[in-house]
């Protein structure tokens, strides 16, 4: 029986849902899903400029692991740019490092908050309007 997976270290969610490219109806194509892991492996390297090894020390994963999640976020950015189709991020193998939440009306990400039910920033102050994302 494989060895259980262990979560990868996220330390900011993405401000954005995904990506769509112009010109394109969103709900008249198919979607590729990155994971959040796959996400944070861009972000520090593309992105922080940062080596594979020193990257796989923050997500708190071997190198080689490391490069095999860089490498398949790059495969579906790759396959989204050339075949035209959205990248939504969401879902993996994932841990943040503290408690992240983002809200329903003004998509404001938000952490460490003291009523995890509003966001303290939208007008209306709804109640629930806080989406954990560390679930």
């Amino acid at each position: 029986m494989p060895r259980p997976k262990k979560k990868r270290k996220v330390n900011h969610p993405p401000k954005m849902l995904g990506f769509k490219p112009f010109g394109i109806k969103f709900r008249d194509e198919e979607h590729i899903v990155m994971q959040y892991e796959e996400y944070e492996a861009v972000k520090l390297v593309v992105y922080n400029n940062l080596p594979h090894n020193i990257a796989a020390e923050q997500m708190e994963v071997s190198r080689p692991t490391l490069t095999r999640i860089y490498n398949s976020a790059l495969s579906k950015i790759g396959q989204g740019f050339v075949e035209g189709k959205s990248i939504l991020i969401k879902g993996g193998n994932y841990e943040f490092e503290k408690d992240w939440y983002k809200c329903k009306t003004c998509y404001k990400l938000i952490d460490g908050v003291k009523d995890p039910a509003i966001c303290g920033d939208c007008p209306a102050f709804i109640k629930n309007e806080l989406i954990n994302l560390n679930e």
